[in-house]
């Protein structure tokens, strides 16, 4: 993997940048449609292609316990699995593993858990990590962590501290295909000093990446963004900064504007499935009675298939009347919302006019002056 800066804003951590794989490149800020079982909810890959996706994420801990990670290896991994031509990024499954509180059983050598799906117990470590994603064949991998839940004492935050840097440095150690590159994660939850500590002792390492873990994990978004603030332009200037799990517009910007360049969420597909969409002016609960008969498309300045072919009235009656194509159209249109709107950061930041797009983007969609 390869990673240049290509641009930077002059008032903010805004920058420009790209990725390099043998799967092609990555235009950052990026934002990656999350693929938790080898699938973007609802949607072909050759669409994803077409909204202009340039990376997607996939799940170790979903893709290990179904279909499995030597099946998917034998099909010639994720890419081929799946048919998509672009990057992949693999979370570890640390995340999914300890969100199973009363599943789990931590140590310092790995986790010991039991299955969603039918209860059976597995043990994840650092070197089984490892194995699993060298087979799904990935481009960008994840360390394994731990990501203690909010409100953490701060024992228990050093706790995950330190073996989340331990497992890291068993990672490293475990190895990456040629073609595949490992990203650390920090940890250290709303606590600055912590996060900048724990940033230290992985750059340390010399990984190819870093990603920032444990945030929108239940935290004010003003200690998100306090925490981006002062950790973001901390981490190392000459590779990908990756900020897990966030994905709601207002996130994003103000994400970017602190220097993160990828960013992942389940927000716009899951939203879409429940009936909302994101519109120039909001989000659209276009499942509710109002758009009954709002005969308008879901957004007069959108230009996706969606919006230049379907009413409001018509995706309100296809979610009423339970039609799968229901949630292909929601999806549709709210991916080609968040990808244009990084394409149109991408394009503020080169031009040297991201915080006037910036603060016309918070008055049209949250009709409020954006946040200091």
């Amino acid at each position: 993997m390869l990673f240049s800066v290509l641009h930077r804003c002059d008032e903010t951590e805004a920058r420009t940048g790209r990725i390099m794989t043998r799967h092609g490149p990555a235009e950052t800020p990026a934002f990656m449609p999350v693929g938790t079982n080898a699938t973007v909810k609802a949607m072909p890959p050759a669409d994803l292609e077409r909204l202009g996706a340039s990376i997607v994420l996939g799940n170790t801990y979903h893709l290990y316990l179904r279909p499995g990670d030597d099946l998917i290896a034998s099909a010639g991994g994720l890419h081929s699995f799946m048919s998509w031509p672009g990057p992949i990024l693999t979370d570890s499954g640390g995340f999914q593993v300890f969100s199973l509180s009363s599943l789990r059983r931590v140590d310092d050598d790995g986790i010991t858990f039991r299955s969603h799906i039918d209860g059976s117990e597995h043990r994840f470590t650092p070197e089984r990590v490892m194995e699993i994603q060298r087979n799904l064949g990935a481009d960008i991998l994840m360390c394994l962590d731990q990501c203690p839940a909010l409100p953490a004492g701060r024992d228990e935050m050093l706790r995950a501290i330190g073996r989340t840097t331990a497992w890291a440095e068993r990672c490293r150690a475990a190895g990456t295909r040629s073609h595949q590159s490992l990203f650390g994660i920090v940890q250290g939850g709303t606590d600055v000093d912590l996060r900048l500590d724990h940033l230290r002792e992985l750059t340390s390492l010399d990984l190819p990446g870093y990603a920032l873990g444990g945030l929108s994990v239940g935290e004010s978004k003003e200690d998100m963004y306090r925490v981006l603030r002062e950790v973001a332009p901390h981490m190392p200037e000459d590779r990908p900064r990756y900020l897990m799990g966030v994905g709601s517009p207002d996130a994003i910007i103000e994400a970017v504007r602190r220097g993160v360049d990828m960013l992942d969420s389940v927000y716009p597909t899951r939203i879409a499935r429940h009936g909302t969409v994101l519109t120039s002016y909001g989000s659209v609960p276009v499942r509710n009675a109002a758009y009954a008969r709002d005969f308008r498309p879901l957004d007069e300045r959108c230009f996706c298939h969606v919006c230049r072919n379907f009413s409001r009235a018509y995706l309100r009656h296809l979610i009423k009347a339970e039609e799968l194509l229901a949630h292909y159209l929601t999806t549709y249109h709210n991916l080609h919302f968040l990808l244009q709107m990084m394409r149109e950061i991408r394009e503020a930041v080169h031009q040297g006019t991201f915080l006037s797009w910036r603060e016309d983007f918070w008055h049209r969609f949250y009709r409020c002056a954006p946040p200091e």
